[in-house]
């Protein structure tokens, strides 16, 4: 993958290289896209902000935009690129889309 298939505040359904070099199938919801990573909120995982590499995206299998009232949201604070310089994982509960949860 690279940064022209990223796309702001859309689900993708991918093969992701994790950690070990194994593939795996993998959900997230993308909040930004930079020129070397994506800062993304994995759906099947810890719900947790990570930063995510091109690279480690091996195919993208699906792209959903996800409407207004739907999106994850997050101070523009904790997404600016300086904010990542030195991280991988922003441990804080990851918003979720205003739904009565």
């Amino acid at each position: 993958m690279d940064k022209s298939q990223c796309k702001e505040h859309a689900r993708y359904m991918v093969t992701l290289r994790d950690e070990k070099g194994r593939l795996r199938p993998e959900n997230f919801y993308v909040y930004r896209c930079y020129d070397d990573f994506m800062v993304v909120r994995f759906l099947d995982q810890d719900a947790f902000v990570h930063k995510l590499k091109y690279d480690d995206v091996v195919k993208v299998v699906k792209v959903t935009d996800v409407p207004l009232e739907k999106r994850y949201l997050l101070p523009e604070a904790l997404l600016a690129k300086d904010n990542w310089k030195d991280k991988e994982v922003l441990h804080i509960y990851a918003t979720s889309p205003g739904l009565g949860k």
